[in-house]
C-alpha cells in the first residue's frame, strides 16, 4: 500500500497557540499509486482552478466545490482511505507531566497501580483538573527547557501548586497518593529527570512526534487490516521534525522484529508494533506529490467538519463515506475520560476471592511506598 502523511496546526513546541490548539495528522491510504496515476486529473484540476497546486486553504468552499466530483472520481477509482488523527496540545502538557512525575518506575511514593494499571486514568483526570493554562504552560516551560537547575525550579513551582490544589479533590485516598507522589519530587526532583537534555530531546516530545506515532500505528493497522504490505510512506517535508520522524519510524520498525504484542500492564492498552510499515519514510515537499496535495483538501474538510466550522454541502459527501471507513484518534483529557469511563463502567462485579487477594496486594504495595514517603 502506499501512504501519504500530512499536518496541519503545527506550531513546534509552543503549544498554547489560541489559534492553533489542536496538531492534525492527516494519512491518505491506497493500494496503488496515486503520486502517478492521478497526476493527469490532478494538473487538469490545477489547469481549472488556474492554480499551481490545490492548497484547501486557499481555494476555500467555493472553488472547492467546483472540482469536488472530479475528487470523489480519484476517491472511488483508486479506493482511497483516509485516517484521521489529532492531539491537543495544551492537554499533552498536561499529560507529559504526569507522565513523568507518576511514574512508578522513578517515583517510588506512588502505588503500583497507580501508575501501571487503568488507576493512572484516573490519577491524570485528577491531576488535570487541578491544572490551570498558567500551570500548564510552566509545566510545559520545565518540560523543554534543557538547564537541569532552572527546569527543576519550575517543576518544584508547579507541584507547589498543585499541591495547593489538593483538597479540592473529595476522596482521601486521590489527595494523599498526589500528595506523597509531589512532596516525593519536591526533595527528589533530578531523579524524576523531566526536562529534555537536548534539543534533539525536545523534538522527541513534541505533539508532532505524538501525532505521528498514532500515524504510524494506523498505517499498520490499515496493512493488517488488508494484508498488504508497504510501498512507500510519504510524509510532508518539514525540516524541523522529520529527522525525528525518521528516528521513531525506525524505532518502531526494529520493535516489529520482535514479534508479539508488549502489555504494559494489567487492564492497560497493549502496544502492538507488528505490522508496521517495512519501507523507510520517505519526505517529500508537498510540491512533488499529488498524494499529499490531496491530504491537504482532505485535512481541510475533515478539520471543518469536526470543529463545526462553515463547510459547503457539496464537499460533505467527499467525507460521508471516510467517516465510517476511516479511522480516527485523539490525545486529550477529553478522549481518555470518554474511553476509560466507558471502561470502568462494563467492569464486572469482583468475587469475594479476588476482593481479598487484591487488598492483599495492596497491603504490600503499601507498605513499600510507606518506606519512600517524605515525612515533613
Amino acid at each position: 500500500m502506499y501512504f501519504y502523511v500530512d499536518e496541519s496546526g503545527q506550531t513546534g513546541l509552543e503549544l498554547f497557540d489560541e489559534n492553533q490548539p489542536f496538531l492534525y495528522y492527516g494519512v491518505l491510504s491506497s493500494k496503488l499509486n496515486v503520486d502517478v496515476l492521478a497526476l493527469d486529473v490532478v494538473k487538469k484540476l490545477r489547469a481549472k482552478l488556474n492554480v499551481e497546486r490545490l492548497h484547501a486553504a486557499e481555494l476555500g468552499n467555493g472553488r472547492l466545490a467546483e472540482i469536488v466530483k472530479d475528487l470523489e472520481k480519484i476517491q472511488k477509482k483508486y479506493d482511497t482511505k483516509f485516517d484521521f488523527y489529532r492531539v491537543a496540545k495544551a492537554d499533552h502538557a498536561i499529560i507529559a507531566f504526569f507522565d513523568q512525575v507518576f511514574d512508578q518506575g522513578v517515583n517510588p511514593a506512588i502505588t503500583w497501580t497507580g501508575y501501571w494499571t487503568p488507576m493512572r486514568y484516573v490519577l491524570l483526570l485528577k491531576i488535570a483538573y487541578l491544572f490551570d493554562e498558567e500551570m500548564a504552560k510552566e509545566a510545559w516551560t520545565a518540560r523543554i527547557t534543557i538547564k537541569d537547575e532552572l527546569a527543576n525550579e519550575h517543576l518544584i513551582n508547579v507541584c507547589n501548586r498543585v499541591l495547593d490544589r489538593v483538597h479540592w479533590l473529595p476522596d482521601e485516598r486521590s489527595k494523599t497518593l498526589i500528595f506523597d507522589a509531589l512532596k516525593w519530587v519536591i526533595k527528589n526532583p533530578s531523579k524524576i529527570s523531566y526536562n529534555a537534555a537536548s534539543k534533539k530531546d525536545r523534538l522527541q516530545i513534541s505533539p508532532n512526534l505524538i501525532g505521528f506515532q498514532s500515524v504510524l500505528h494506523g498505517i499498520a493497522r490499515r496493512l493488517e487490516k488488508s494484508k498488504s504490505k508497504s510501498k512507500k510512506v510519504i510524509v510532508d517535508r518539514q525540516s524541523q521534525f522529520n529527522i525525528a520522524q525518521e528516528i521513531i519510524t525506525e524505532h518502531y520498525q526494529n520493535a516489529s522484529k520482535f514479534g508479539e504484542p508488549m502489555a504494559l500492564g494489567p487492564g492497560l492498552p497493549v502496544v502492538d508494533y507488528r505490522n508496521m510499515p517495512t519501507v523507510p519514510i520517505e519526505c517529500t515537499p508537498g510540491t512533488e506529490s499529488v498524494g499529499l496535495e490531496l491530504v491537504d483538501i482532505y485535512i481541510w474538510i475533515f478539520k471543518r467538519h469536526i470543529e463545526g466550522k462553515e463547510l459547503a454541502p457539496q464537499l460533505y459527501p467527499l467525507i460521508k463515506k471516510q467517516l465510517h471507513k476511516g479511522m480516527f484518534d485523539e490525545v486529550s483529557i477529553n478522549a481518555i475520560s470518554k474511553r476509560w469511563e466507558k471502561w470502568f463502567s462494563e467492569l464486572p462485579e469482583p468475587s469475594e476471592e479476588q476482593l481479598a487477594k487484591g487488598k492483599e496486594i495492596l497491603e504490600i504495595d503499601e507498605n513499600r511506598r510507606q518506606q519512600h514517603v517524605i515525612r515533613d
